[in-house]
């Protein structure tokens, strides 16, 4: 190292007066730093406190400060007379700094034998961001933050202990009752807020319930293609997933029964089937019910854009006609509100009341109190009810126009189906065109599409991809659309090629 009388040249050493940290506390964590990775021995020198004062332009007072909390931590000492040096102790107590080793060098730790073996069965997560042909993204463009942020602000000028305390692990008692009184009024639900529970989102949900209900060789009946994340959560609990096919009226019930009629579970997603869009009909409602009952089992009803109908009125939830407490009903904000939100609920049939109770009480955190508290209030002051109506309306142009262009540009390639809820529709691949192939030429584009398959525990007959539009506007689908079928024409002139 360069030495001079002054002590060792500290040139590494970059002070950011624009930082938010105190410029002391810069100063003390770099020279930390340097002390505890090597870059100054024991017994190296330091600058006096005037001149490294003055070569980083910073005042005197601060360098004195560092360093007196430096001697207080043992890594500097101040010889009378000679100067400050760094501690002898620090040659001794420093471990020895391993060689960087590459990521893919490195040996890999084992995960354990449930997650070993449910990982081979895990899709691949898709881009979240707001893009053609992204699903699951909400109108970022049309959420009132203004409105948001007022309640935000109010509730950051209330009680330090509601904003700053431990969250109540079954969720906020206000917001509870906020969300039973709205499932009552509008989505034919008659509930007791004793049976809401809080939870960070509809995933987390579902770890809850696979936490609870399922042990290693449970039999789960799966819709086929269904919810991935679902999937994934009742995988890593060692549960047996049972593909059970879906039609243009829902699940099938019928080869459910002949396939395992002994389940523990269903999972399914009535109001707008993931990803195919189907509603699940009252005679398949009935008769899923009816099967839930003669096994014993229960059914896990993910309402996960329910709210997002926009032409004609949705059926009754399954939990709306479960005369026989055997449903399990799952909500989520991620759609009708948005994703960073982490808030979702599980509403309890009185059975599992207890069961969730001794669950949460036992392994969850909480989700933060302010939170349910800005969701509280905007359900209370009419904001939600006034942003899912304008969002139905958004939802429903935004899928006429992704109809208009798909008729204008993509047509030779594929045949979008008209939707009537949510936030995607799927598009049927004309014969030969394979989905993963324009899946993987498309985000070379930076256009996400997700081809059907994906979604499917066993391969079904048709090829398709999963486009959404709730998150773009008419001119982003528009140019989409366009550049989609570029890609498709690529596609489809390789594959003859071939």
């Amino acid at each position: 190292m360069v030495k001079r009388a002054g002590g060792a040249l500290l040139q590494s050493i970059v002070i950011d007066h624009a930082s938010s940290r105190t410029i002391g506390l810069q100063l003390t964590s770099a020279l930390r730093e340097l002390i505890l990775g090597g870059g100054l021995a024991a017994g190296d020198r330091l600058p006096a406190s005037r001149i490294l004062a003055r070569e980083l332009a910073v005042a005197r007072t601060t360098v004195t400060e560092s360093f007196e909390q430096l001697a207080a931590e043992g890594l500097i000492e101040s010889r009378v007379g000679a100067g400050t040096y760094v501690s002898d102790a620090v040659h001794a107590d420093r471990p020895a700094v391993p060689e960087v080793e590459r990521a893919d060098a490195v040996e890999r730790a084992p995960l354990s034998q449930l997650m070993a073996a449910a990982s081979d069965h895990f899709a691949h997560r898709l881009p979240h961001v707001p893009r053609a042909f992204t699903t699951a993204m909400p109108a970022f463009d049309a959420f009132p933050v203004a409105q948001w942020s007022r309640i935000v602000a109010r509730h950051w000028r209330s009680s330090r202990q509601d904003v700053l305390g431990y969250p109540d692990p079954f969720g906020h008692p206000p917001l509870r009752a906020a969300i039973a009184g709205h499932l009552r009024a509008n989505r034919g639900v008659a509930c007791s807020p004793e049976q809401i529970f809080i939870v960070a989102g509809a995933q987390q949900a579902f770890q809850l319930i696979a936490a609870a209900l399922v042990d290693p060789g449970d039999s789960i009946w799966f819709e086929n293609p269904g919810t991935i994340g679902a999937r994934n959560s009742f995988l890593v609990h060692g549960a047996e997933i049972v593909p059970v096919p879906v039609d243009d009226d829902g699940l099938v019930v019928a080869e459910g029964l002949a396939r395992c009629p002994g389940f523990k579970l269903a999972f399914v997603t009535p109001s707008h089937q993931q990803p195919l869009g189907a509603k699940l009909s009252l005679e398949r409602r009935f008769a899923l019910l009816q099967a839930a009952g003669a096994a014993g089992g229960w059914v896990i009803e993910d309402d996960w854009d329910g709210e997002l109908f926009f032409h004609g009125r949705p059926l009754p939830t399954l939990k709306g006609i479960d005369a026989a407490g055997r449903v399990i009903y799952v909500g989520t904000f991620s759609k009708t509100l948005f994703p960073a939100l982490r808030l979702g609920f599980i509403l309890a049939p009185p059975a599992l009341v207890r069961t969730f109770e001794t669950s949460l009480a036992a392994f969850s955190p909480g989700v933060p109190t302010s939170l349910q508290d800005h969701v509280c209030d905007f359900i209370a002051e009419g904001h939600f009810a006034a942003h899912v109506r304008r969002m139905r309306r958004i939802y429903a142009e935004r899928c006429q126009a992704l109809l208009d262009a798909g008729a204008r540009h993509l047509s030779p390639w594929m045949s979008i189906v008209p939707i009537a809820t949510g936030l995607h529709t799927i598009a049927w691949l004309k014969p030969g065109l394979r989905g993963a192939a324009v899946a993987g030429a498309a985000a070379e584009r930076n256009l996400t599409v997700a081809e059907i398959s994906r979604f499917c525990i066993e391969p079904i007959a048709r090829e398709g991809l999963v486009l959404g539009f709730g998150g773009i506007t008419p001119t982003q689908i528009e140019t989409g659309a366009r550049l989609l079928a570029e890609v498709l024409k690529t596609v489809e002139a390789g594959k003859l090629a071939c």
